[in-house]
């Protein structure tokens, strides 16, 4: 099997994921990284057995696939540059900060046959409880998710860094349009209400100013509740359904970004039809966020 060539735009934390997760993968040779800071790029780059480059387009132009994980301000104009230059790319969440770019990346993978692949892993360990399997949609859905004080991923709000996988989530297990969109906080910490056309109402708390580590989630469904702890593992569940305790001991609980990574290179060696989560749900997920972000700013 032909290698796939990867560049990597970030040396960041998860930037390293992504470079050691590419590099150990039998066929995809990382060959490039690109970030910001030289001496980040060169140490990443030193442990991967990859190049240093000194600009991102040195990378996207010796690249057939590209995985973004700088800063998300910058993604949407690296993925955007990326696909048109023909990079299959994989985007760590969010697809980008704003929707026009959204709509100009999947425009431009769309004309040229491209996958676009954005990191909300979690869609994994839900896939493997078994939730996204369930036909029936949930009445109600409670996600918290706390972080303490910490100087990542300070170029964006709270809700566009971590409200924006549990909406994700939450979208992936509608089964109508949103309806209406709540808000209230600020940068640092917000609430947020969406409701579905359907009924289904999903509540949203986040954090990055809080005393403690919180991630946790509520179902409900008409005949019963699952509930989730992501920190702990712990996974109760009173429906009828039949799903996955044991979670945490499958790949995907096990290993998320590897299995998010594994789909697309599979998406675009054709052998699977998708990615883990695609642009394009990745693009509804930011709308939907923005959405929460003006309704702070206005309410």
């Amino acid at each position: 099997m032909t290698k796939l060539v990867a560049g990597v735009i970030g040396a960041g934390v998860f930037g390293g994921f992504h470079a050691r997760k590419l590099a150990s993968m039998p066929d995809v040779e990382v060959k490039s990284i690109y970030d910001a800071d030289p001496e980040a790029a060169r140490a990443l780059a030193r442990e991967v057995g990859a190049a240093a480059l000194t600009h991102l387009t040195g990378v996207i132009a010796s690249s057939d696939i590209v995985t973004i994980a700088s800063p998300a301000i910058h993604h949407g104009r690296a993925a955007l540059m990326a696909v048109q230059a023909g990079c299959h790319v994989y985007v760590e969440k969010p697809l980008a900060t704003d929707l026009e770019t959204a709509d100009k990346i999947l425009t431009e993978a769309a004309k040229r046959k491209l996958v676009v692949a954005v990191g909300h892993q979690e869609r994994a360990v839900f896939k493997a409880m078994g939730l996204l399997d369930i036909s029936e949609e949930p009445i109600r859905l409670e996600a918290v998710r706390l972080g303490t004080p910490s100087e990542r991923n300070r170029d964006v709000s709270a809700t566009l860094d971590l409200m924006v996988h549990d909406i994700d989530l939450a979208l992936s297990l509608a089964k109508s349009d949103v309806l209406t969109v709540e808000g209230d906080g600020d940068d640092d910490a917000a609430k947020a209400e969406i409701t579905f056309e359907s009924g289904f109402v999903a509540n949203f708390q986040v954090s990055r100013v809080a005393a403690e580590r919180k991630r946790t989630m509520k179902v409900v469904y008409p005949l019963g509740v699952v509930e989730i702890d992501f920190l702990t593992r712990e996974f109760k569940n009173s429906t009828p359904y039949d799903l996955n305790a044991n979670f945490a001991e499958t790949p995907a609980g096990k290993d998320p970004l590897g299995v998010s990574v594994g789909a697309f290179l599979d998406a675009v060696r054709g052998t699977t039809t998708r990615p883990l989560v695609t642009g394009e749900e990745a693009a509804r997920a930011l709308d939907v966020t923005l959405a929460v972000e003006d309704a702070i700013r206005t309410g």
